[in-house]
């Protein structure tokens, strides 16, 4: 067993038997389960944030285990980062909960993984983040750097973990935070997907947070109509990685049944690798190569992927989102109607069409546009909505 999953697993066992000690209920000692709330802290250590090789920040940060809650609904343990300015301002200040983009399935792709060593790919997205004295959480989503695999665009999951991920940060004596902190979420790509959910999760999951608006961007809230739309195509690795995704949050859906002996040895290669070089091995797949039969055609699998399917539940704080014209990767179509069904359900919508650059130019053009709204929420400023 690799070295750090030995001492998570020991960790992890110790918050157990403590919460045992503490009340937790017969279920959960019978079924193992973490202890506590979510949100709750199991451990903390600790860490650096760097945005580059050896830049310095003026932040302190610290790498931690939280509870959480998986796609089904029982209890978890995630881990993430904490980075908080070291501006000489105290008391609370406000806190973004940030969901990266797709970073790969190991646990080496993990953003806390890469943030000591200023090789996480939005981290300089998160500094001018931290440059405007915001405290900023950055899940890793399920199964990055923890036990298990990563339950790559399982929206809820992924909804959980970046609510959960604020709530810890909240809890966390050293960072000085507190429940008094108005919290923005935001995120783009599988980021968008996973802000999407925790807007959408935010009221009847986590309302004790005081959510002044989300932002969203290149957001895949169809899977279905995604995974038609990259199948054979340069993203074609995207939906190989989904499917072992949500394999992992669903098990029953025995995944490896489907698959043919170059699909398995793929999805085995991908789950040991990161963004780029899965990407590479996926290209130009498409489902028939690594299948004995499709499993967007059982009714199990649909079933599975719709339940990621956004645009069902308006949230109840304003939203900045955003898609580009000519994304190769989510289809505009996707946003689009994104934008459409939270607007008939009444959500306060700020829609942005990006004219200009494909999928991964506009994480970085609309970074400071969306960063700018998240201010004038925080600053009390009413949310004006384009629904109309």
């Amino acid at each position: 067993m690799h070295l750090r999953t030995r001492a998570f697993a020991a960790l992890a066992a110790l918050a157990v038997s403590f919460g045992l000690a503490n009340g937790t209920t017969s279920a959960a000692r019978a079924a193992g389960q973490p202890a506590g709330a979510p949100g709750d802290i199991v451990t903390a250590a600790p860490t650096s944030f760097h945005p580059l090789p050896g830049q310095p920040t003026r932040t302190k940060a610290w790498h931690i285990t939280y509870r959480s809650t998986t796609a089904e609904g029982t209890p978890n343990v995630v881990s993430g980062t904490v980075i908080v300015p070291q501006d000489g301002r105290t008391g609370p200040r406000p806190l973004v909960t940030y969901a990266v983009g797709t970073v790969g399935l190991g646990d080496a792709c993990a953003p806390s993984a890469g943030f000591p060593y200023g090789t996480t790919l939005e981290a300089n997205l998160i500094q001018q983040l931290t440059l405007r004295g915001w405290a900023v959480a950055v899940t890793d989503y399920e199964g990055l750097g923890t036990p298990g695999d990563h339950t790559y665009a399982v929206g809820p999951a992924e909804g959980h973990a970046v609510l959960d991920a604020a709530r810890a940060a909240q809890r966390l004596p050293q960072a000085g935070l507190g429940p008094a902190s108005p919290v923005g979420i935001m995120g783009y790509s599988q980021g968008g997907q996973a802000s999407g959910w925790a807007a959408e999760l935010h009221d009847s999951y986590a309302p004790e947070l005081d959510v002044r608006g989300t932002a969203s961007g290149g957001v895949p809230a169809d899977l279905l109509k995604t995974a038609d739309h990259n199948d054979g195509g340069i993203g074609a690795g995207f939906l190989l990685m989904a499917a072992a995704g949500h394999d992992a949050a669903h098990p029953e859906l025995r995944l490896d049944t489907y698959l043919n002996d170059k699909g398995r040895s793929h999805v085995a290669y991908m789950k040991k690798h990161c963004v780029v070089i899965n990407t590479v091995a996926g290209l130009f797949k498409r489902i028939s190569d690594v299948t004995v039969r499709n499993p967007l055609d059982a009714p199990d699998w649909q079933r599975a992927l719709r339940a990621s399917t956004l645009g069902t539940h308006a949230p109840r704080h304003p939203v900045y989102l955003y898609h580009g014209v000519i994304d190769e990767l989510i289809p505009y179509a996707v946003g689009r109607q994104l934008r459409a069904d939270w607007c008939a359900k009444g959500a306060n919508v700020h829609w942005k069409s990006l004219s200009l650059g494909e999928h991964i130019l506009g994480v970085i053009t609309e970074s400071v546009p969306a960063a700018n709204w998240l201010a004038d929420r925080f600053a009390g400023e009413p949310a004006s909505g384009n629904c109309r």
